[in-house]
């Protein structure tokens, strides 16, 4: 595994718990909910790019 494979999954990880604690919170916030969420599948985007092209 790359550095930066790694860095993009500790990256997913951390968005992934600030979402979760975002999403708990009593008054919860939907546009930072929103913002998590698409930093998350961006970064998500990344890590397939990396991986290269996947044959079915």
């Amino acid at each position: 595994m790359t550095d930066r494979v790694y860095r993009l999954l500790r990256r997913h990880q951390t968005l992934d718990e600030q979402l979760r604690r975002a999403k708990t919170r009593l008054w919860a916030d939907p546009f930072e909910i929103a913002r998590l969420k698409k930093l998350k599948l961006a970064v998500k985007d990344r890590l397939a790019r990396l991986a290269g092209p996947r044959t079915a």
